[in-house]
């Protein structure tokens, strides 16, 4: 087995301080800090499962809020049945075969048909759960009526996201991360090198669904009340793109530079200018795409990488160089 490297040992250790330190939160804040903290780690959760799958293989995927939303009703189905826990490992498990069966479906897409079958795949299992709803006579909502509070779904959310981290790094350190960074390179050539691209596809998306399946399970006691409308809503789906690609996927924790500053910033607006927020997200997307297209990572990269050719040229030149 390959030894860490000094970064990799470097990232594990400042990872390891964040975490602990944001799971001692509850201990000094049980107020707005507490609640936008518990809000940062739900999108730093969603976002690097996101980028798991997006991320090596380039493939837009706006089915977050499908398996986020299956994840929740799980919960709104079963709380007075079964205990919270086994209704998380239930949310995320359902949430990994829709993922296994959309991506058999699906994933020999590519480009803007992927993108708008998984678009439409929160609505359309939106509608389904409506019609069986009005069909079984019931109300359109559910109630999740638990003793949870802020401070516990933060430390299961952060629990998670040591989770999700861990198995990124197991990932990319494996046959499947490195046949997924082939394919996102060049499909064609992963397919005649002999690697077998559906499968390895099919694969990530999988565990990327359920993890993000085991977030919206986690985060459904915060609604009490769970309405189709509100467990896919599609905007879910559109601030984990945008803050996954304002971070940059070039890297396992690069969502993380997005994460921050716009949820803190989409806090401000959307409570500030609650009949604008959509407006502001879709500015967002559009400045992302043509201002920041390779994300804050890719912009560094981008500097280091001139400064670098800049420090040749000089060189050629004669110059000293600083």
């Amino acid at each position: 087995m390959r030894l860490l490297s000094a970064s990799e040992t470097r990232i594990g250790v400042i990872g390891a301080l964040g975490l602990a330190s944001v799971a001692m939160l509850p201990l000094l804040d049980q107020g707005y800090t507490l609640t936008l903290t518990v809000n940062i780690m739900l999108y730093v959760v969603l976002c690097t499962a996101w980028a798991l799958f997006s991320g090596p293989t380039h493939y837009i995927s706006l089915a977050t809020a499908a398996f986020y939303g299956l994840g929740t009703y799980a919960v709104a189905l079963g709380i007075d049945i079964l205990p919270f826990p086994l209704l998380v490992l239930i949310g995320a498990l359902v949430a990994g075969v829709v993922a296994g069966l959309v991506g058999v479906a699906t994933l020999r897409l590519s480009g803007v048909y992927f993108v708008i079958f998984t678009l439409g795949l929160a609505e359309l299992i939106r509608q389904v759960v409506t019609w069986l709803q009005s069909e079984m006579g019931s109300s359109l909502g559910l109630y999740v009526l638990t003793d949870l509070r802020e401070q516990h779904l933060l430390w299961m959310l952060t629990g998670m996201a040591a989770l999700v981290y861990v198995a990124g790094w197991l990932i990319n350190r494996s046959r499947l991360g490195f046949a997924m960074r082939i394919i996102g390179n060049d499909e064609t050539v992963a397919r005649h090198v002999g690697i077998d691209t559906a499968l390895a596809k099919v694969v990530l998306f999988i565990i990327s669904g359920t993890i993000i399946g085991a977030v919206g399970a986690i985060l459904a006691p915060r609604y009490s009340y769970i309405t189709p409308t509100g467990a896919f809503n599609s905007m879910i789906s559109f601030q984990v793109v945008i803050m996954a690609l304002l971070g940059g996927v070039h890297r396992l924790w690069g969502p993380l530079l997005g994460v921050i500053p716009f949820t803190i910033l989409f806090d401000q607006v959307s409570s500030r200018f609650p009949n604008h927020t959509s407006l502001v997200v879709g500015l967002a997307f559009i400045a992302i795409v043509y201002l920041l297209p390779r994300g804050v990572l890719g912009f560094f990269a981008d500097l280091a990488s001139l400064r670098r050719r800049f420090r040749i040229v000089l060189v050629e030149d004669g110059k000293a160089v600083p």
